[in-house]
């Protein structure tokens, strides 16, 4: 049920039904919402692709930030860790079907922010 705002009998604002925990957009946006993590979940929806690379295609963020994100979004099951080989270490990550179902609002974000055109 959706908050509301009306007045009671002195005339004062109150809201019925407020919410009282995050609701389902602010939950999706914590997972989504944070710097660089759409660019990220976006860059992995074709084939897997290697850490460096990954980096390199967020080129304005950090290594550190691409790994930060890249464990949030493994920890929300969106995006899959592997190892291609140990000597060197080399890992690459690919999407998850869970994280395949979140490309259409990341789309669609595309979409709204390119017809708002530059700031």
């Amino acid at each position: 049920m959706d908050a509301q705002v009306h007045s009671d009998e002195r005339g004062r604002r109150i809201a019925t039904d407020p919410c009282d925990e995050p609701c389902a957009i602010e939950q999706g946006m914590r997972i989504l919402g944070g710097k660089w993590t759409g660019s990220i979940l976006w860059h992995l929806r074709g084939e897997p692709v290697r850490f460096n690379d990954l980096a390199r295609m967020i080129g304005g963020a950090s290594k550190k930030m691409v790994a930060e994100r890249l464990s949030h979004l493994e920890g929300h099951g969106l995006i899959v860790r592997e190892v291609v080989s140990t000597k060197p270490l080399a890992v690459q990550y690919r999407i998850t079907s869970h994280g395949r179902s979140a490309l259409g609002v990341l789309n669609s974000l595309r979409q709204w922010s390119e017809a708002q055109g530059p700031d």
